[in-house]
């Protein structure tokens, strides 16, 4: 890695770090700490994902025309102040105006960062930059709310208070570290060629970008948009488990993630990537199979904590699979100067995902338990279904980058010229 790619990789386990603060106890914060209820700590969750989707259109074109860099500089001053904000904010409205800042810096780090990375890597490495990337972020997760929750103490607001500085001293770190990277010269809007400069519609018109959004729709849908949601009230109300089991299956998923990130990079990096997404939709098949045991089986609460354990770990080995195959693949569908707007789009994505996922999944995993697991092992079918139908539009070069890297060919938006099903 080089400097650039370095700091990068700081950056992204620092503001991780930061998060993992306050994500866990942002709820019992607004709703029991601050005494606003759960109505208003429900519309906080939900100001967050509002401030995401007005944002991430914008946010996408300023990358485009001034740059990943200055796009997350300004998004880590607009989330240091929603993070300060919303650690002394006493009232709904204040809380909700510090939440949608707070939102909105979120939101559009991932995007800016995420084009750093297309920036300061080749084809050769995207992969293993991206598997880095999101190994540091769920470790950095994972370390920032196991000291938040030594910290924290319901019954005092100042510890909240504490908590919410450290998330925004994190950030205004990051503002340190990002300011001192030198990015390599890469292409704008304006360096693009007219074919290229159509923004949304040039998105739009991309049929292999529109699957792939579709797709990751999908994906975000059956996993992110049931962790905390559906799943855990399935797995509370239909499985017996215990909050305390709740926090183990969710360590499991941690380390899963941390422990086979890069064990399965190899096979990764080495296979076509439709092929890796369609296995891991059957991997969450198996994962909703194992979550159904556990809740609707007829074995002993021993058998069913394990089943349903197992569920999160297994979803956590299909998000290792994901990360350096999704990522690169949306890099490389973008024409040159527009993989900001490819990331936003794709960011804008996982963000309708994630706020329907829970509506969907809440109500469904809690009451309708066996219809509940049907549903998601179908999704997960699904996934390997449009994975494989996606690789029908994408040429060798967007598939299976690793079988012309030594010929230096670089395929990059448009329409497909040589699709891989045509390779049988």
């Amino acid at each position: 890695m080089g400097a650039a790619m370095r700091r990068i990789h700081v950056g992204n386990a620092l503001s991780a770090f930061g998060l993992g603060f306050t994500v866990p106890y942002l709820y019992v914060y607004v709703a029991q700490v601050r005494g606003l209820g759960a109505m208003t700590a429900g519309l906080v969750l939900a100001v967050f994902a509002v401030a995401a989707l007005i944002v991430l259109p914008f946010a996408g074109r300023a990358i485009v025309r001034r740059g990943p860099l200055p796009v997350l500089l300004a998004a880590l001053v607009t989330a240091a102040f929603g993070a300060l904000s919303l650690g002394l904010a006493g009232s709904a409205w204040s809380v909700l105006l510090a939440a949608s800042a707070l939102g909105a810096g979120q939101a559009v780090m991932q995007p800016a960062l995420a084009t750093m990375i297309v920036d300061c890597s080749s084809a050769d490495t995207r992969s293993r930059a991206f598997a880095m990337q999101f190994f540091l972020q769920n470790l950095g997760l994972g370390i920032g709310g196991l000291i938040g929750g030594h910290l924290v103490d319901t019954t005092r607001v100042s510890s909240f208070t504490l908590l919410f500085a450290i998330e925004a001293a994190m950030f205004l770190l990051l503002v340190v570290v990002m300011a001192t990277v030198r990015m390599p010269h890469s292409p704008r809007v304006e360096d693009a060629p007219a074919s290229a400069k159509g923004s949304w519609k040039r998105l739009l018109g991309n049929r292999a970008m529109v699957q792939l959004c579709v797709l990751g729709f999908v994906l975000f849908f059956a996993c992110y948009g049931q962790f905390e949601s559906g799943l855990s009230a399935y797995g509370v109300e239909a499985a017996g488990i215990s909050t305390s089991t709740l926090g183990t299956a969710l360590a499991a998923n941690t380390l899963m993630i941390v422990v086979a990130q890069f064990a399965v990079l190899r096979f990764v990096e080495r296979a076509r990537r439709t092929r890796v997404i369609a296995l891991v939709g059957l991997v969450w098949a198996v994962a909703w199979l194992a979550a159904g045991y556990a809740g609707l089986g007829h074995g002993s609460q021993e058998m069913a904590t394990a089943a349903f354990v197992s569920t999160y770990a297994l979803f956590g080995l299909g998000e290792a699979m994901l990360s350096p195959t999704v990522a690169p693949l949306v890099a490389d569908l973008a024409p040159e100067g527009l993989a900001g707007q490819y990331n936003s789009a794709f960011a804008l994505v996982k963000q309708l995902a994630l706020a329907v996922g829970p509506a969907v999944g809440g109500p469904l995993g809690a009451s309708l338990h066996a219809p509940y697991i049907v549903t998601f092992v179908l999704f997960s079918l699904g996934i390997t279904y449009l994975a494989l139908r996606l690789g029908r539009q994408l040429t060798v070069a967007q598939d299976r980058p690793w079988s012309v890297r030594g010929s230096r060919v670089v395929s990059r938006g448009g329409a497909p010229a040589e699709p891989v099903a045509a390779e049988a």
